[in-house]
């Protein structure tokens, strides 16, 4: 399996595609919007700051789940 680096510029509506399993993750800190248009071309780093979240640590959560093997 090819190893998926999300990155601040990536876009969500781009995560939710290639990693459908980290949702619960942008759940979990107030991104209850995930299918709106707005979210869906947000990038990580601006999802983060209209949310108040940590980018590098949101970053480093994310990536590790979705590098993980879906089961």
């Amino acid at each position: 399996m090819e190893k998926i680096t999300i990155t601040k510029d990536t876009v969500i509506g781009e995560i939710l595609e290639i990693a459908p399993q980290t949702v619960p993750i942008f759940l979990s800190i107030g991104m209850h919007c995930l299918g709106c248009p707005a979210s869906l071309g947000e990038t990580v780093e601006e999802a983060c700051y209209v949310h108040g979240v940590d980018v590098d640590k949101l970053l480093e959560v994310v990536n590790e789940e979705a590098n993980q093997p879906v089961s």
